[in-house]
């Protein structure tokens, strides 16, 4: 399920470094650590069984939407100007599940940033989207990257391919088909899933632990696409991001015109 969350500024703090997609996940990740046993002990009660017992197994998250910030480019900063904004998270859960999520976000009060520049957030609202109409055959329009990486035979520093790459549409289905077996606990052959990239792409990426000695910056592509598979695995990539690191905001798409 998508929820789309109203951040309200708590403080004068404007500056936000560039870098702040993995705060939100680091974020993301303090909030339902503290909540899981609670959630396992809900799946439980509402008869889910145990494949799901951890919330965080799977999620993805947008781009902070903040209209059009000043850019402070030299510093890598953005200024806030707007004093609401809003963030879309999404879950791998059964609808049941609503009201939890909501009330594990509701009021919940932040800092987003690192220890130079970071704004204070309060989460003001919490509202559960609705799923579009799944088709067999549905058009999409990434907002964050979509990672498909490979580790070479003599180093363990992956490389990031990009869409023209003679593997990448084959690393792709071969990624997505994994994920839903990996949470559904049901496979899918690869040959039900066609995956068909725009020409067009942007390569992009960002930070992971920036500021740390475990620094490293992940790469993927930004690029329209158009996927043929069962409707379930259209129903796992809304819900759960498509790409690889989709739980560091990776792979989050929305529904594009056909």
């Amino acid at each position: 399920m998508r929820f789309k969350l109203t951040l309200t500024r708590t403080s004068k703090q404007r500056m936000l470094p560039m870098e702040y997609m993995y705060y939100i996940s680091a974020w993301i990740y303090k909030v339902i650590g503290k909540a899981d046993k609670e959630f396992a002990q809900f799946l439980h009660e509402e008869g889910y069984g145990t494949s799901h017992t951890k919330l965080y197994k799977l999620f993805c998250f947008s781009p902070l939407n903040f209209g059009k910030p000043k850019l402070w480019k030299d510093k890598e900063l953005f200024e806030i100007i707007n004093r609401e904004i809003s963030l879309q998270i999404a879950f791998d859960v059964q609808e049941a599940a609503s009201h939890f999520i909501k009330g594990l976000f509701l009021e919940q009060e932040f800092y987003l940033g690192n220890k130079f520049n970071g704004i204070d957030f309060k989460v003001t609202k919490v509202e559960a989207l609705p799923e579009p109409d799944f088709s067999e055959v549905m058009q999409y329009r990434l907002k964050t990257p979509w990672v498909v990486s490979r580790k070479n035979d003599n180093s363990n520093v992956p490389k990031y391919l990009k869409p023209g790459d003679d593997s990448f549409c084959e690393q792709s289905v071969k990624h997505i088909a994994e994920k839903y077996k990996n949470i559904r606990g049901k496979e899918i052959p690869a040959h039900e899933i066609d995956f068909k990239p725009a020409k067009e792409y942007k390569r992009a990426g960002y930070l992971i632990k920036p500021n740390t000695p475990e620094q490293t910056r992940v790469v993927g592509n930004v690029f329209d696409f158009e996927l043929t598979a069962p409707l379930e695995i259209h129903r796992m990539i809304w819900n759960a991001g498509v790409s690889e690191k989709s739980s560091s905001g990776f792979g989050w798409g929305e529904v594009g015109d056909k």
